[in-house]
């Protein structure tokens, strides 16, 4: 899957090949595998999101507030502030 991290500011990140996501969503935690079915989530006031690529190497983002997009091959997340872990 291709992951976005995206602010208002800038691009955050933008990486491809990744395997899982996890995200605070406002009703409730959210993973996403390849293949999810669309889908569009808020996200919690203040969280963190997990993703973790083909090899299993995990990278962690603070994030505040937005959303989430997701798509059957990639996850967009727009987030007001954002920060690697």
């Amino acid at each position: 899957m291709k992951f976005e991290l995206v602010t208002p500011e800038k691009l955050f990140t933008s990486q491809e090949g990744i395997a899982y996501v996890h995200a605070p969503g406002s009703q409730g935690d959210l993973g996403v595998l390849p293949g999810h079915m669309p889908l569009i989530a808020t996200l919690k006031e203040t969280g963190t999101v997990m993703i973790r690529d083909e090899e299993g190497q995990e990278t962690t983002y603070d994030v505040s507030g937005g959303f989430m997009e997701i798509t059957p091959t990639s996850v967009t997340v727009l987030a007001e502030k954002a920060s690697e872990l």
